[in-house]
């Protein structure tokens, strides 16, 4: 199994040259990729200007979305974007992909979100087609097929989505045991739908390591990210992992459960996370 780790351009606040910084110390170790989050009626930075300013401080690393909310954008917009991204970074993209659950991203976009997973449909049959076969809009990726498209979700809708267009399942985050879970229900519809070989199966979890002000300044922003939850979002902020024990307890797991590539998500933005997280995972 990879291990990544997210930038920090979704915890508000954060200075960009910190990005910048984050994403050029990763490119030299141990981390195989750094990951985005996506948000649009949030303190976040924009999830392709992020990597794209990453992608120009690195070499290496691979450039993930975890994810980006599909159905928000235009299609021919999101194609460009993504192939864009792709060309200019040597083929280093994977577009991760989602509808979404928060409205109020949907309300300040003046977009419905009602319809989201039709329209959602319609636009991962479309980037498939523009990433294989060329389409209106240009430039063509660096990956002869365009970038691995992951789907997100947790819906029987969501994983057949991943089965028909995707390259691979993201899923969105909990213990090993919730990851092993969908990881199963992924598997089932790979082969439902006929589709050889294997899906590309990633995770994603939270940290904040340092101590007890850390972890709390990490709980404080999960709960704030995932207030739209209700009290789940304490759950949730409970899975912070704050302690170098419950990294390798949490890497372990999700190893053993069949986790291709796993992203480490800072809920904290200062450069000494990366660090005791290198520390930790070296």
């Amino acid at each position: 199994m990879e291990v990544g780790v997210g930038l920090p351009a979704g915890v508000p606040g954060a200075p960009g040259d910190l990005v910048l910084e984050w994403a050029r110390r990763a490119d030299s170790g141990p981390f195989s990729s750094v990951g985005v989050i996506d948000r649009v009626a949030y303190d976040n930075y924009d999830p392709f200007l992020s990597l794209a300013a990453a992608a120009a401080v690195t070499s290496r690393l691979r450039l993930v979305t975890m994810v980006v909310i599909g159905p928000l954008r235009n299609q021919a917009m999101l194609a460009k974007q993504a192939a864009s991204l792709d060309a200019l970074s040597g083929g280093r993209l994977t577009l991760g992909v989602a509808i979404g659950a928060r409205h109020e991203d949907y309300d300040v976009m003046g977009i419905d979100h009602r319809d989201r997973g039709q329209r959602f449909d319609q636009q991962l049959a479309y980037l498939r087609e523009a990433f294989q076969d060329g389409g209106p809009v240009g430039p063509r990726p660096a990956q002869p097929d365009g970038p691995d498209l992951l789907v997100g979700g947790a819906t029987g809708r969501a994983f057949a989505r991943m089965a028909r267009y995707g390259d691979g399942y993201v899923h969105g985050g909990g213990p090993p045991r919730a990851f092993a879970n969908a990881a199963s229900r992924a598997w089932a519809a790979w082969t439902e739908a006929g589709r050889p070989g294997r899906p590309r199966l990633w995770g994603q979890a939270y940290y904040a390591l340092g101590g007890e002000a850390d972890a709390e300044r990490g709980a404080a922003y999960l709960r704030d990210y995932y207030a739209f939850t209700g009290p789940f979002a304490e759950r949730i902020a409970a899975g912070n992992l704050t302690s170098p024990q419950m990294v390798k307890d949490l890497v372990r797991g999700y190893e053993e459960a069949g986790c291709d590539h796993l992203v480490l998500l800072p809920t904290v933005a200062d450069l000494a996370q990366l660090e005791r997280l290198a520390d930790v995972l070296a």
